[in-house]
């Protein structure tokens, strides 16, 4: 074949992740819609009247409950990750990823169901879209280290930011389907994506290159002479689970990346009720601008990726402060900007620093998160290592939209809002330091192959 398998694989990693968080982020302005008319959302299609049963909630209540369901895709998708990665060292990549995306996009198809028979329905499938996108991430972890060289990591590293423009995405086009057609299209739309990725996702994907039936000879000697021995044998090892836990870079990782995420779901699940609330926009203008931001990240990531690549191949800094001066940059300055979001009346300036903030949250994917292959790039380990941070990091993912819920209680309360963007910052920036402290890029001891029943690792 003439296009390289690890482009192929890039390819169904961008689009995987692009699709994955288009199922998770449809519901963040769809719910807009859904509760934007009191207790009773109708939507006209195809002369039946759709609407989001509440079960009579007031006015109070209804503010808890819309931070409830938009982080209950969260509360299981954190409890999956070491779950990924478990799965992953016995499945493979190829079985965790395609049947947890097929979950997702089959909760999607069944959600203006679950809306008009309760609210606690809806719950349950974002429950379960959760843990099932909480075993992607592990899998591909996994995936890259077996398949992709040092040189190149960094750059592939930024497939995983087809996630921004799926978040891109979700925002304009879900914006258009509910002025034009109504909030239940949105879920059959990224639903039915979703069950067309899973099926190129089959046709093309292998877990290792020596499965590929298409590889070629050339491809295959380049990537096993620059992965390395260790790493071509190493999906027969175990996991050393307890090295893991009592690793203070891999903590360092997960304390730090909890700072980013919260400031980044700040963004992503609030952003478009701020806009509704406080800059007054409507659902197509709040669709466009909301995601105008993470198509901006896919660019900014790769240019932080390869930037940072050369950086390394040109001996410029090492591969611990290419780390850490790109975590700095995707949180230290984003966790300063939002902190002034809240203080500036001039809408243009606000959102060029909105815009701002949300691309360079990006340059972590050459900083602490390429870290987690740095430490283990073991088929597996890594996969391991990344389940264990994002059970720490992501629970920042359900505790910020459930802050901004408890906090926000008027959403055209100015005051309130900035309560969310100072605790945001403030946490951006401690974690950090962390970081700061306590990251290296040296491969771990615990890396090492050790045989399958090593006592070492129970």
């Amino acid at each position: 074949d003439k296009i390289p398998a690890r482009l192929v694989l890039y390819f169904l990693s961008w689009s995987g992740f692009l699709v994955s968080f288009m199922m998770r982020n449809d519901m963040n302005i769809a719910l807009v819609a859904m509760i934007s008319n009191g207790n009773e959302t109708h939507s006209q299609n195809n002369n039946h009247t759709y609407k989001l049963n509440l079960g009579g909630a007031n006015e109070d209540q209804i503010s808890v409950i819309k931070s409830v369901i938009i982080s209950s895709f969260f509360w299981c998708y954190v409890l999956s990750q070491v779950v990924g990665g478990i799965a992953t060292e016995a499945l493979g990549t190829k079985s965790v990823f395609g049947w947890s995306q097929l979950a997702t996009a089959l909760c999607s198809l069944l959600m203006p169901l679950a809306a008009e028979v309760h609210y606690a329905v809806v719950i349950v499938l974002r429950s379960i879209q959760g843990f099932a996108s909480g075993l992607t991430w592990p899998a591909m972890y996994a995936i890259v280290g077996y398949w992709i060289p040092l040189s190149e990591r960094s750059r592939f590293m930024s497939s995983f930011q087809g996630f921004s423009i799926g978040i891109g995405l979700t925002y304009p086009l879900c914006g258009f389907i509910i002025t034009q057609f109504g909030w239940p299209l949105v879920f059959y739309t990224t639903g039915l994506l979703g069950v067309g990725w899973c099926i190129l996702w089959y046709a093309l994907a292998y877990n290792t290159p020596r499965e590929h039936p298409r590889i070629t000879k050339d491809e295959l000697s380049y990537i096993e002479l620059n992965v390395g021995e260790e790493v071509l044998n190493s999906v027969t090892m175990k996991v050393p689970w307890r090295q893991i836990f009592l690793s203070l870079p891999v903590w360092a990782i997960a304390i730090t990346t909890f700072g980013r995420i919260f400031v980044h779901y700040v963004f992503i699940t609030s952003g478009p009720t701020f806009m509704n609330a406080i800059l007054k926009f409507k659902f197509s203008t709040n669709g466009i601008v909301s995601g105008m931001p993470f198509l901006g990240s896919y660019v900014s990531a790769v240019v932080f990726c390869y930037i940072a690549d050369k950086l390394l191949f040109h001996k410029i800094l090492t591969l611990t402060n290419v780390r850490k001066v790109f975590t700095a940059l995707s949180q230290v300055v984003p966790g300063l900007l939002i902190v002034c979001i809240g203080y500036i009346d001039n809408i243009v300036i606000l959102l060029v620093l909105w815009f701002i903030a949300v691309m360079l949250i990006t340059a972590s994917y050459a900083g602490a998160m390429a870290n987690i292959i740095d430490l283990a790039p073991n088929y597996g380990h890594s996969g391991a290592v990344l389940a264990f941070c994002q059970t720490i990091h992501m629970s920042a993912s359900f505790l910020s939209p459930l802050a901004v819920g408890f906090i926000v209680k008027d959403e055209e309360s100015i005051s309130q809002w900035r309560i969310i963007f100072e605790m945001s910052g403030v946490i951006a920036v401690v974690t950090y330091i962390f970081y700061q402290f306590f990251a290296t890029g040296d491969i771990q001891s615990w890396n090492a192959l050790r045989p399958i029943n090593s006592p070492e690792d129970e």
